[in-house]
């Protein structure tokens, strides 16, 4: 058993050193450039970097503009992080040390600045021919009472759009009953609105309409107008039947 425990601690012992070996190989690969060329990559991305921190306000927006009608997106992308976070650096104060590093996309360089309200790490990747700049960005160091700021912040404003989202949502459900509540009532059927009736006009048509059928009749025509003749002692020739009326049936029973 103790044989065993010593076998397996050789074998963690041998993986463990190998490893550190395959790191400070890899490391020495990546950091193998002359002194010369690292100072000149670091001189170089300082002078960026001043530039940028000297330029005014008022120009920014311009310049931008330029590096992206001349095909230098990594440049104006660069500014432009530097601008939205030029509040919290302040004013540029110096240059510190930093690394120059190459890999097998090109070289990396990385500046320690100090600026006026504090440090940020200032990192430029340049490609393999040292010809291009592929990107470039600022790395400010906050502190852990403003990180921890920042995500309470960030955590309320996630909190609250989360239940700002579902008051809205529960408000919706609630107006479903007086959707409903329409719907219905445009589903019910209307009442038929009633017939309305003649006027008593219209009911006067038919004695019209009779008058002049009696009117129309020879026979009846014929024998009033004799009757008349007959009870006036005048001859019949001279009479002439207009039109004939129905009398009420009082008058009849009175006679």
């Amino acid at each position: 058993m103790k044989q065993f425990k010593k076998q397996v601690l050789l074998a963690l012992f041998t993986a463990a050193c190998l490893f550190t070996l395959t790191a400070c190989t890899a490391e020495a690969e990546k950091t193998n450039i002359d002194a010369s060329e690292a100072l000149m990559l670091q001189s170089s991305a300082q002078t960026v970097l001043e530039g940028f921190t000297a330029m005014p306000d008022a120009n920014v927006e311009a310049v931008i503009e330029q590096y992206r009608e001349n095909d230098m997106e990594p440049l104006a992308s660069g500014l432009e992080s530097y601008l939205g976070i030029k509040g919290d650096l302040g004013t540029y104060v110096s240059t510190g040390d930093g690394t120059s590093i190459k890999g097998e996309e090109g070289y990396t360089i990385t500046l320690n600045t100090v600026f006026e309200k504090r440090t940020c790490q200032f990192v430029i990747t340049l490609d393999k021919k040292m010809e291009n700049i592929t990107s470039m960005s600022f790395n400010p160091a906050y502190t852990l009472g403003e990180n921890m700021t920042k995500a309470g912040l960030n955590t309320l404003m996630g909190m609250g759009t989360v239940f700002l989202v579902l008051i809205f949502i529960s408000w919706l459900i609630s107006c479903f009953k007086y959707i409903r509540r329409f719907e219905d009532k445009m589903k019910k059927p209307q009442p038929q609105a009633p017939l309305k009736t003649r006027p008593a006009a219209a009911k006067a048509a038919p004695a019209v309409s009779a008058e002049k059928n009696l009117a129309d009749d020879l026979e009846l025509v014929a024998v009033i107008t004799a009757a008349v003749a007959a009870s006036t002692g005048t001859s019949a020739d001279g009479l002439v039947v207009r039109s004939i009326r129905r009398a009420s049936g009082n008058k009849w029973k009175r006679a």
